[in-house]
């Protein structure tokens, strides 16, 4: 492997100590790969992800020329990578994409084709009309041998180019050679990953390795009769049903109007018509360097041929991959886009909730109204094909049928009704309806491979414009639960989360209250164990590098993603702020102008008295603090009840004096708007010296949209105020499963969780007591890596300065003095350092006071 090396000359200015220390250091510990893994956390504003860049990027052009040169790891990676990635046919292409005909699969088609002709003779007398229903017919499927066929069934084909139409001539196109190790980088959202572009296109690496950039269809696609449908799950479901679909003039299940003119062999969709034109789009793309999603989504309006498929089409090829963590971290995602991870370098951006983001993406849920139908949509499908469908399907079907039902009956029996809510595990769930000897592993099989979901879903809406019209179907699928495909696919991820081991998570059953609405009845996996999904990437990356700005606490980390690790095996990096100590200034603010203690427990915060006194001290802030102010509160109805207060007591029309008051809506849609009118209104206060309303105040929600992806730089966030300690509310029945699984919960009569298999949900409390250190450890993490989200909104740049104010006596308490962890301890290390405590109101009045006085002279 290269040496560690600490001259990165891609870096576009002169770097400061802390990112040269950063970039040596990520260099060097993707030089001890391989199985590497290591944690850099650096505050955001210090240029993190320029250094992440330079580093990562500049240690695989070392490899890259070390391997030229003859190094033997770059050869036997190569190797390992190319056969490996031919093994097996990825899932998504498996289900979906229609392949190139061959010889074996004419064969088998000639026993189906015969069965359809003698249901025609047969069903074909009772409706003469229903001929075009031939297209909701499953093919044959026996299970034993199917496996072995369909994994003989061609390469990476998919509709754009296996199935092109009859003027290209370049179908048989070879693929292009697996380029490895390459860099994939990945993040949470597409802003973020659009972000890391921009930082990108900054560096001579722009031009000198292949970069590709994936995103969802949602953002790519630009078939305008598929982008009206506005909903991700929509649009994704009639992509697949594009793709599936040679004569898409044959299928208007979805209210397709347009008239197709293309020839038969011809894809679904015209934007994969053309084979040539997404050769013309990689070319273009490769020929632009480094292009984030929004330039992907220009070309191919300008080509008219698809991105989303012409970048998939470019991962192979590719130095560097940036996508989203969905994409990335689920193995069933990797195996989808034909992503592997061998010998190749992890970059995970944001990873402060990493184990969380894991979990969670492997929760299932279903509603009564979504199997409801998915019943009553099966039923409808046996009905009309059993006697023309083979023995393989309709054995399934049936199986399907009866797994449903099984499960409304579970939803809608009540007969105690002491507990609606109640949490099993998966085999309990199974013994409990009587299910336990259904084979759900052939089912999940047949459900990926045997396209009937789109099958079903079809004819079920083809019977409902038949009896109600195509504007009723258009407007019941406004909504991702009203679709057929959505709520027939919420069905099958239930069933394969079934197929985790039985300790790995929770089924929840919400049972229908008396008197209450069908809709609120569920059933959900709820994934306890991040540690397996993480697995499946470390053991296929050479390295696996988790950067953020705030990572503490590592142990946490450690027990939930890589328990087998000793501390001592993780590489850890953390820096200082590079904005000298004189331009933070934080403040535990222990007491409010009248001396009353500040106490914002969740059994003190709703005090008359205690609104009363935030009020107060708030009033007095709104002079002092210039621009802007941030207002963090833990949750919307808190907001309300102090909003509320504060207007009936006049509170708010003595701070409308001094600052503009704004509120954070709960519609995410709105946040824009509202953020706008805030920042407008702290510009056109600054402009008007003279105006007595020197800014404006913004009342923000911990965990909201403003609290975690909003950059509050200079003048729209002089001051960050944290009211309180936001610990997640212990009425969530999801966190306190998890933090039964963590903690190794312990009931009254001591016995394991892990063997109690069934039980009524408690008190949240009631299960924090009872558990060990490690589940109260986690409840504390959740609250301050919330508290560190919000506060690290100020301060982006070496020239920015900001006040924080942590606005409860619990922040200046010793570990020593209260059962759980002090807060200040779990603070970024750049924050905690410089912590000051206001023992009264008057210390902390005098030190804000002092502290704008100064940066105000000096800039």
């Amino acid at each position: 492997m290269p040496p560690p090396r600490r001259d990165f000359p891609a870096f576009p200015f002169a770097p400061y100590q802390i990112q040269s220390e950063f970039m040596s250091f990520l260099y060097a510990a993707l030089s001890s790969g391989p199985r590497a893994l290591a944690l850099l956390e650096s505050p955001t504003g210090t240029g993190k992800t320029l250094s992440i860049i330079c580093s990562a990027l500049q240690w695989l052009l070392d490899h890259h020329d070390a391997a030229a040169g003859g190094h033997p790891d770059r050869a036997d990676g190569s190797t390992a990578a190319a056969s490996g990635g031919e093994d097996e046919e990825p899932d998504w292409m498996r289900d979906f994409t229609p392949l190139l005909p061959k010889k074996e699969s004419t064969k088998k088609t000639k026993p189906h084709l015969a069965r359809r002709q003698e249901s025609r003779k047969t069903a074909g007398a009772e409706k003469s009309e229903d001929d075009g229903e031939d297209e909701f017919l499953l093919d044959e499927y026996e299970s034993d041998d199917e496996e072995g066929t369909r994994r003989q069934a061609g390469k990476r084909a998919y509709c754009g180019g296996g199935s092109s139409s009859e003027s290209d001539d370049d179908g048989d196109e070879e693929e292009e050679e697996e380029v490895t190790p390459k860099v994939f980088f990945t993040s949470r959202t597409h802003s973020q990953l659009s972000q890391f572009v921009g930082e990108l296109k900054k560096t001579d690496f722009s031009g000198k390795l292949r970069t590709v950039c994936l995103g969802s269809r949602k953002n790519l696609c630009i078939n305008k009769d598929v982008q009206k449908l506005g909903s991700v799950n929509r649009i994704n479901e009639r992509c697949l049903e594009l793709l599936t679909n040679k004569r898409s003039s044959k299928i208007k299940v979805e209210g397709d109007n347009r008239k197709g003119s293309r020839a038969k062999t011809s894809c679904g969709c015209p934007m994969l018509a053309k084979r040539s034109l997404q050769k013309q789009f990689r070319s273009e793309v490769s020929d632009h360097g480094a292009l984030d999603i929004e330039d992907l989504a220009q070309i191919g309006k300008k080509i008219g041929t698809c991105p989303y498929y012409g970048a998939r089409d470019m991962v192979r090829s590719a130095d560097l991959v940036v996508l989203p963590y969905q994409s990335l971290l689920l193995k069933s995602a990797r195996e989808s886009l034909g992503l592997n991870l061998k010998n190749s370098v992890v970059i995970i951006d944001e990873a402060h909730n990493l184990a969380d983001s894991l979990t969670s993406m492997c929760n299932s849920k279903i509603t009564s109204s979504q199997l409801r139908a998915v019943l009553s949509h099966l039923e409808a499908y046996l009905n009309r094909f059993q006697n023309v469908l083979g023995a393989g399907n309709r054995r399934y079907i049936q199986t399907l049928t009866v797994l449903t039902r099984s499960f409304l009956r579970v939803l809608i029996s009540n007969e105690d009704c002491s507990s609606t809510v109640t949490s099993m595990t998966i085999n309990k769930f199974l013994f409990s309806l009587d299910i336990d000897n259904i084979n759900i592993v052939k089912l999940c099989q047949y459900l990926k491979e045997s396209n009937i979901i789109h099958k079903v879903s079809g004819y079920a809406n083809k019977l409902f414009i038949t009896q109600d019209g195509m504007n009723n179907l258009n407007h019941l699928q406004q909504h991702d639960e009203g679709s057929s495909i959505a709520r027939f696919q919420a069905l099958a991820n239930f069933l394969r989360s079934l197929l985790n081991c039985n300790d790995d998570g929770r089924i929840i059953v919400a049972r229908q209250k008396p008197g209450g609405q069908p809709e609120d009845a569920y059933i959900k996996f709820v994934m306890l164990c991040a540690e397996k999904t993480f697995t499946e990437v470390t053991d296929d990356a050479h390295a696996v590098i988790m950067a953020g700005g705030t990572l503490q606490p590592i142990e946490e980390t450690r027990l939930r993603l890589f328990p087998s690790l000793l501390p001592s095996d993780i590489k850890f990096f953390s820096c200082n702020h590079i904005v000298p100590p004189e331009s933070i200034l934080p403040i535990a603010v222990t007491r409010g102008p009248s001396g009353m203690t500040f106490d914002f427990s969740y059994g003190s915060r709703s005090s008359p008295t205690m609104i009363e006194e935030l009020g107060r001290f708030l009033c007095n802030i709104v002079s002092i603090v210039p621009e802007g102010i941030v207002m963090f509160f833990a949750s919307y109805e808190y907001i309300k009840q102090v909003y509320d207060a504060w207007t009936a007591s006049g509170t708010i029309s003595k701070i409308s004096k001094k600052k503009y008051v704004f509120r954070e809506p709960r519609n995410s849609v709105d946040v824009e708007v509202i953020l706008n009118k805030y920042k407008g209104a702290i510009q056109s206060c600054s402009k008007n010296s003279g105006d007595t309303v020197n800014g404006a105040l913004l009342l923000a929600v911990v965990g909201g949209k403003i609290s975690e992806g909003i950059n509050f730089s200079d003048g729209m966030g002089r001051c960050v105020l944290m009211v309180g300690l936001p610990y997640p509310s212990p009425d969530d029945m999801e966190l306190m499963e998890t933090i039964k699984h963590i903690g190794n919960y312990t009931s009254r009569d001591d016995k394991s969780f892990i063997s109690n298999d069934e039980c009524k949900l408690e008190p949240g409390f009631g299960i924090l007591r009872k558990c060990n250190r490690s589940g109260q450890e986690y409840y504390e993490n959740l609250c301050m890596k919330a508290v560190n989200q919000s506060i690290g909104r100020a301060i982006r740049h070496v020239n920015d300065y900001a006040a924080i104010l942590l606005v409860d006596s619990r922040y200046s308490h010793t570990s020593s003095s209260r059962s759980f962890s002090c807060p200040a301890e779990k603070l970024p290390q750049w924050i905690k350092t410089r912590l000051t405590c206001g023992q009264n109101y008057g210390d902390v009045h005098r030190l804000l006071l002092q502290f704008f006085k100064f940066n105000k002279q000096i800039r």
